[in-house]
């Protein structure tokens, strides 16, 4: 889904504001929930991850300055680092899960996402990556959290966003039921409305790769199986009249600040 319309409905939105508490009560969107037992070993396993499905998306030039929203201990903070990016800043509002980075010495800090970014000046940076899937908010609560991620970033800077995917028949249903915090899930459809709602253009969904671990041969097992399933349900959604590409667990969409207007 790609446009470069402006909403004209932003205006009507207003809910949790800097200083509301926000909706979800077990796994609040700006801490990051992913982390495994041993913290240390993730940084690892997580790094094959965000390499094979973020690192592609995040800008180029090495300068770029970039915030991690939701960081938890730093995993991507971590693998930016390690690939020659200077100017990365991460938040977390979990003390425990950030004190884990800055041991690594990233540079994280206790931060929670809404009252971190009322203060930022409008354009400061290039790209901003939440961590935490978009589904921890309200869709009230995504839009505005959007737009205050549309005006810390640069004109013609880059927010990359996932949520759940609930395009998938096996797994969708299941997403949003096992979590009282997953208040909604997305297709690559609606993950674009809500980008679109937030003030962003040029909006390019893509699917999340679970299976990225190389090294071990049950990963091209497991590629395999749900390869060959998102295929035959696509067949099956053609057949019923929909356009279904992107069936994967987790969804992900990059998109950008306008250059010109607001």
């Amino acid at each position: 889904m790609s446009t470069n319309s402006q909403p004209s409905v932003l205006s009507v939105v207003a809910p949790a504001r800097p200083g509301t508490k926000l909706s979800a009560r077990l796994e609040p969107f700006d801490s990051y929930w992913q982390a495994p037992a041993d913290v240390d070993k993730g940084y690892k396993s997580f790094s094959a991850y965000y390499r094979a499905n973020y690192l592609p998306h995040v800008p180029a030039d090495r300068n770029a300055k970039i915030l991690v929203i939701s960081c938890g201990p730093g995993y991507l903070v971590d693998l930016l680092a390690a690939n020659g990016y200077k100017d990365v800043l991460g938040i977390d509002s979990d003390a425990a899960k950030v004190e884990h980075a800055r041991r690594r010495g990233l540079h994280c800090e206790v931060a929670e996402a809404f009252p971190f970014l009322s203060q930022l000046q409008s354009g400061e940076y290039d790209s901003i990556i939440p961590e935490q899937e978009l589904n921890h908010l309200t869709i009230d609560e995504t839009i505005v959290f959007l737009d205050m991620c549309r005006r810390a970033l640069k004109p013609g800077g880059q927010i990359i966003v996932y949520a759940m995917n609930g395009a998938n028949p096996l797994v969708g249903s299941e997403n949003l039921a096992h979590n009282i915090d997953h208040f909604y899930n997305v297709t690559e459809y609606s993950i674009g409305q809500l980008l679109q709602l937030g003030g962003f253009q040029n909006v390019r969904p893509f699917a999340l790769k679970l299976y990225v671990f190389w090294k071990n041969p049950l990963n091209y097992v497991g590629l395999a199986v749900t390869s060959l399933m998102e295929a035959a349900m696509r067949v099956v959604f053609t057949l019923y009249g929909k356009k279904v590409r992107i069936l994967s667990k987790k969804i992900a969409a990059i998109a950008e600040r306008p250059r010109t207007g607001a």
